[in-house]
């Protein structure tokens, strides 16, 4: 297994220190505060934890209130809101320093039989026909990243191979484009034996997700993003729903779009698809998007 995704499997490997309470700590990012995938997986494993093996994550509902210390251990507490005959709800709030950063709401479903349809997966091209991001994103050091971003951006994201489709935002610096991104991505390594669950596997398509979800808002606008610092962003909320079992650590397609901007908020919409075309999660996030002020 790639050392990275060791290190990431560890991150999400809360401490128990309490019945319904749960400690975790962060890594390194792009930018002075805590990843919000970061906090959105160690919160989904934090409720996973306390309910039933047979009942599996459908969706979760996320705010992100406050920016994250990344050098403090975040606190997660679980209220067991409904255990039902179907259906089990879980709330966690995220917690530093005596506030609360981060909340999120959790419902799990013992699996059943039932009606079945799906959007049909759009076409991309096959993800090994793509750059990795350690031969695409140097192409941009010096010209529009600074080689220290470049490296930063390289390091956050070791623990996942992400390929873009066509290319990143800051590729497209004052030429804006149609509102819609694509990339593959799945862990860089295989997931097995004891660490093997569904949970993890949702777990870690929660941290993925909030990596490139809001670049379909910047290419409308021709903007490269926090990377090079012509907007100031943050996600406010974030909302995930699990159609269908999917592996990880196996190819999956992210197509993104942002139906709408306005206000200083960007609101991006996605589906993700397993390689072989089932619609496995769907995917609303919005943030702040605002140009900095002269």
């Amino acid at each position: 297994m790639h050392q990275a995704l060791d290190s990431l499997l560890d991150l999400l490997d809360l401490e128990r220190i309490e019945q319904d309470i749960f400690r975790g700590r962060s890594q390194s990012s792009v930018v002075p505060r805590v990843f919000g995938g970061q906090v959105a997986a160690q919160a989904l494993v934090a409720a996973g934890r306390t309910v039933p093996a047979d009942r599996h994550a459908h969706s979760l509902h996320a705010y992100f209130l406050v920016a994250g210390d990344p050098g403090a251990p975040i606190v997660y507490t679980v209220d067991r809101i409904r255990d039902g005959r179907s259906f089990t709800t879980r709330r966690v709030v995220a917690v530093q320093h005596g506030q609360p950063i981060f909340h999120l709401s959790a419902s799990f479903q013992a699996y059943e039989e039932g009606l079945e349809h799906q959007a049909e997966m759009p076409a991309a091209p096959d993800p090994e026909t793509l750059p990795t991001a350690a031969e695409m994103l140097p192409r941009y050091s010096g010209s529009v990243l600074e080689p220290g971003v470049v490296q930063r951006l390289l390091e956050a994201r070791e623990a996942v191979d992400l390929r873009y489709v066509d290319a990143p935002p800051f590729a497209f610096v004052g030429e804006p484009q149609p509102p819609r991104s694509q990339v593959w991505f799945r862990t860089n390594g295989k997931l097995d034996g004891a660490i093997d669950e569904p949970l993890l596997h949702v777990c870690l398509a929660t941290y993925v997700s909030d990596m490139t979800l809001l670049d379909s808002v910047l290419l409308a606008h021709g903007r490269g993003g926090w990377a090079v610092g012509d907007v100031v962003g943050a996600s406010l909320d974030h909302a995930m729903w699990f159609h269908r079992p999917f592996r990880a650590d196996e190819w999956l397609l992210y197509d993104q779009e942002s139906p709408s901007a306005g206000g200083g908020r960007g609101l991006g919409q996605a589906r993700i698809y397993t390689r072989d075309g089932r619609l496995a999660i769907s995917v609303i996030q919005e943030g702040v998007v605002r140009v900095p002020r002269a």
